[in-house]
């Protein structure tokens, strides 16, 4: 079904943000409002003005697959925009498995970056691998079962998931995590697992909730990370997100910032942890290593 008052919202929303230049065309006369007029949007779709202007209206018969296609050309939206503009109007966007386990070469990729927190986790949030860096960095005991381990679950419901990121931080990651899942829930809004994630997390977060109102949409892919820690401070990261295109699979690597002295915080960080998790291990009887969903918890 279409979602008309969503669809109207989305398109306003482009329009506004573009300038004629990002499309090709003169900057002419000064306009009264930023971004592109009804008109211009519809002639680079190939519709009509009343059409298109109806449709921001939230009115008028429903768009075709194509013209959707050629709005979302017109509108410059990038695959996860192009999806959400599908799904609000009423054109199937072909479904994803959600993954629930590594494949061997993102596994064997993950454990060659014992030296880098790293975090690996499916689209819907659910976290399916962890390395000791990571763990001792974030303060994290173990891998729960459940949504206990689900990333966008926690940020939203568990405060102390964000004592250690600056508080200046805060609003900006909230903005980025909901924009991800806006891409997961276009993707997939069929499915009953996104749909009453979606759902769960609007119950309880009146953050969430406004920030989903927005209808911003991307995945998350490169970023500027600061993370609190009690022993070794403030440590300035890049986190660099690496995307499975098949499974929407996230790798999350975060990198020293260049001209800090996080390499070296990391450094002692990895020490620790491999001291604190070869303890742990010698009374399991295993050596120390990442930890995968399933593997260590459920």
């Amino acid at each position: 079904m279409i979602d008309r008052p969503g669809l109207a919202a989305f398109l306003r929303r482009r329009r506004a943000g573009l300038s004629p230049s990002d499309v090709g065309l003169p900057e002419t006369s000064r306009r009264r409002t930023p971004g592109l007029r009804r008109e211009e949007v519809a002639v680079l779709a190939g519709v009509s003005s009343d059409f298109y202007a109806r449709l921001e209206q939230a009115r008028g018969s429903d768009p075709s697959e194509s013209v959707v296609a050629a709005l979302a050309r017109a509108l410059r939206c990038t695959p996860d925009e192009k999806d959400h503009l599908f799904r609000l109007a009423g054109v199937p966007v072909p479904p994803r498995q959600v993954a629930r386990h590594l494949d061997p070469g993102l596994r064997h990729l993950a454990t060659h970056l014992d030296g880098l927190p790293t975090c690996v986790y499916n689209d819907l949030g659910e976290v399916l691998y962890t390395n000791a860096l990571d763990d001792a960095l974030h303060g994290r005991d173990e891998l729960r079962p459940g949504r206990d381990s689900n990333v966008y679950w926690r940020w939203f419901t568990c405060p102390a998931s964000r004592d250690r990121v600056p508080e200046a931080d805060r609003a900006r990651l909230s903005a980025a995590h909901v924009s991800d899942l806006r891409a997961t829930y276009s993707r997939r809004a069929e499915d009953a697992q996104i749909t009453g994630l979606v759902d769960d997390l609007a119950a309880h977060s009146a953050e969430f909730r406004m920030l989903w109102d927005r209808h911003e949409v991307a995945v998350r892919r490169v970023d500027l990370k600061e993370v609190r820690h009690p022993t070794v401070g403030l440590v300035r990261l890049r986190c660099q997100v690496l995307v499975t295109p098949e499974t929407g699979v996230r790798m999350r690597i975060l990198l020293p910032l260049e001209g800090t002295d996080a390499a070296e915080k990391l450094e002692l960080l990895r020490v620790l942890g491999t001291q604190r998790f070869s303890r742990r291990s010698e009374d399991a009887g295993h050596a120390p290593q990442g930890r995968a969903r399933g593997a260590h918890h459920r």
